[in-house]
């Protein structure tokens, strides 16, 4: 086991199965040293955790978390392309998508869930630069979507 799946699971986190794609894209490819993802949702065991927008049907405080298990599908679509997690030198970029209501501006706070997880994951490797933007309306009326860019040590 790796040391960052080692660190998953001494926080109570597994490693899930990388999310199929819903459309026509591959969940994360490799260009040189740098893994991108594409926006990876809040699927648990192949199921949308929440639908609606934030600060109406969904709380803050889920949305949060939600952003947390999108940063933990990132880590499959980078496993699943990068091999082994131990080979990431650092998460590049964040950037996260928030379905808000039309009142609601507390997106950073957000995806605070996905940085979060990454730094706790990942410690000083996982500090990143990052953008949290509010919209209408994301897939299958998910609350919040993450993609993440990370650099790869050399194999």
């Amino acid at each position: 086991m790796s040391a960052v799946e080692s660190k998953l699971a001494e926080l109570g986190l597994t490693l899930p199965e990388v999310v199929p794609p819903l459309a026509a894209y591959q969940p994360a490819v490799q260009s040189g040293v740098y893994v991108y993802t594409s926006g990876q949702l809040p699927m648990v065991d192949g199921k949308l955790a929440a639908t609606g927008k934030v600060g109406a049907e969904v709380t803050p405080e889920a949305a949060k978390e939600l952003a947390a298990t999108c940063a933990l599908n990132a880590l499959a679509a980078v496993k699943s392309v990068a091999g082994d997690l131990d080979r990431v030198a650092r998460v590049v970029k964040v950037v996260g998508f928030v379905a808000s209501a039309a009142d609601f501006t507390g997106q950073p706070a957000v995806v605070n869930g996905a940085s979060e997880l990454l730094g706790a994951v990942l410690g000083d490797k996982g500090v990143h630069a990052r953008s949290a933007v509010g919209v209408a309306v994301l897939p299958l009326d998910s609350p919040v979507e993450v993609e993440i860019q990370v650099e790869l040590t050399e194999a």
